[in-house]
C-alpha cells in the first residue's frame, strides 16, 4: 500500500495586500496561493476585526476558499464576548455542539472551550462533526491564553489529504461511506446528557429521527447510536473534493494498545464506547486507519497561538487538532453556519 505524495506544506512565498479597516488603520493581509493560513494583521490600536470583517466580507471569503483558513493578529480579541461578537458579524447562524463527541464548556450561548482532553495529550487533525451528516461550515478560535509551551492547533488541507489517500482506499470509503457506533454511558465516553446537551430521553429520540440516526435504549442510562455518514466530499464554492470523516479517530486502532486490547476482550465492535466501521458494517482494517493516519500527518502545519489571536477555518477544506502543552492554555471555539445534504458526497463513478 503506498500512499500518494504531493509536496509536504511550506509557507510559501507571501504575497501582501493592504486592505482598509475601520477609519484610516492599514489591515495588511498576507497570504500564499494554495497554502494554509493566511495571516491578517492589525496596523495599529484603532483597528477593529469585527468592522474590517464586516467590510471586507469578499476578500475574507477568498482567503478561506483559497487557502482554507486566516489566522488574525494583533486585535486585541477577549473573551468570549469578543469571539461571539466576530462569529455573528460574519456568520448569520452559530451552532450548538449536539451530538458532540469530545468534552467542553459552554461559554457563552454558542461559545464553548476546547476540547478538554489532558495537557499531555495530541488530538489527531480530524474534521469538526465529520461523524455527522450536518456539520459547522466555519470554525471560529479565539486563544484566550497561550500555553508556556506546546498547545497549538495544527491545521491542514483536506483537499491534499484527499489526494494522498491511496486511490483504492478513497474509492471504498467513497462508494460506502463510513459507519459510527457509539455507545453513551459506559463511563469511558460522553454520557447521553453531554453529548445531547439534554436531560431528555424524548429530546434525543427526536434529534436522532430528525437526523437519521438509529438509536437504541440499552437501560435508564445507556444508549446506542449507529449513523453511516460521508467520507468524502465536494466543496460547494471550489468544486474540490475533500477527505471528510473522523474514521480514523473512532477506529480502535486509535486507542492506546493496552486500553484497545481490554475493550476488545470484553466487548464486540458494537458495545464499544466508540468505533468506525466501512458503511457497509464490515471491520476498517487496522492499515487502512495508518495510511489515513499518515496522510493527515504528511499535511499538518503548526503556527504558536498568541493571546488574543483569532483563527477562522473552512471546516470542509481544512482539518484542525492540537498539540500537547504545558502551563494554562485556553482556546475558545464556535461552530457556525450548520450545511448538509447539498454536498456531493460520492465521487462520480467513472
Amino acid at each position: 500500500m503506498s500512499i500518494n505524495s504531493p509536496s509536504r506544506p511550506v509557507l510559501g512565498k507571501v504575497r501582501r495586500r493592504q486592505a482598509v479597516g475601520a477609519g484610516s488603520t492599514a489591515v495588511t493581509v498576507e497570504s500564499a496561493e494554495g497554502r494554509l493560513p493566511a495571516v491578517v494583521r492589525a496596523g495599529g490600536a484603532g483597528a477593529d476585526l469585527a468592522d474590517w470583517l464586516a467590510n471586507n466580507r469578499e476578500t475574507l471569503d477568498g482567503l478561506l476558499h483559497r487557502n482554507g483558513g486566516v489566522v488574525f493578529r494583533d486585535f486585541g480579541i477577549q473573551g468570549p464576548e469578543g469571539l461571539e461578537r466576530l462569529v455573528l458579524t460574519v456568520s448569520p447562524e452559530a451552532m450548538n455542539y449536539v451530538y458532540g463527541s469530545t468534552p467542553r464548556t459552554r461559554e457563552k450561548r454558542q461559545v464553548y472551550t476546547s476540547t478538554e482532553y489532558p495537557a499531555n495529550q495530541s488530538i489527531p487533525l480530524h474534521n469538526e462533526m465529520a461523524y455527522a451528516t450536518t456539520w459547522p461550515m466555519r470554525l471560529w478560535f479565539l486563544c484566550h491564553k497561550a500555553a508556556l509551551t506546546g498547545g497549538a492547533t495544527p491545521i491542514a488541507d483536506s483537499r491534499r489529504i484527499y489526494a494522498r489517500i491511496p486511490e483504492d482506499i478513497r474509492s471504498r470509503f467513497a462508494e460506502q461511506g463510513v459507519m459510527y457506533v457509539r455507545n453513551y454511558g459506559h463511563g469511558l465516553d460522553l454520557t447521553w446528557q453531554d453529548a445531547f446537551e439534554t436531560e431528555d430521553p424524548n429530546e434525543v429520540e427526536a434529534y436522532c429521527r430528525e437526523a437519521g440516526i438509529e438509536f437504541s435504549w440499552l437501560g435508564e442510562q445507556r444508549l446506542r447510536t449507529k449513523q453511516v455518514a460521508q467520507a468524502v466530499v465536494r466543496h460547494p464554492v471550489t468544486g474540490e473534493w475533500s477527505w471528510f470523516n473522523q474514521a480514523h479517530l473512532f477506529h480502535t486502532a486509535s486507542l492506546p494498545a493496552e486500553v484497545r486490547s481490554a475493550l476488545l476482550s470484553a466487548l464486540d465492535p458494537f458495545e464499544l464506547p466508540r468505533n468506525a466501521l466501512y458503511g457497509d458494517g464490515t471491520p476498517i482494517e487496522d492499515e487502512v486507519v495508518a495510511a489515513i493516519h499518515q496522510a493527515f500527518e504528511a499535511e499538518l502545519v503548526a503556527e504558536p497561538w498568541g493571546d488574543g489571536d483569532v483563527m477562522l477555518i473552512d471546516n470542509v477544506l481544512t482539518a484542525h487538532g492540537r498539540e500537547p502543552f504545558t502551563g494554562p492554555r485556553k482556546v475558545l471555539v464556535s461552530m457556525a453556519e450548520p450545511a448538509s445534504s447539498g454536498f456531493e458526497t460520492r465521487e462520480e463513478q467513472r
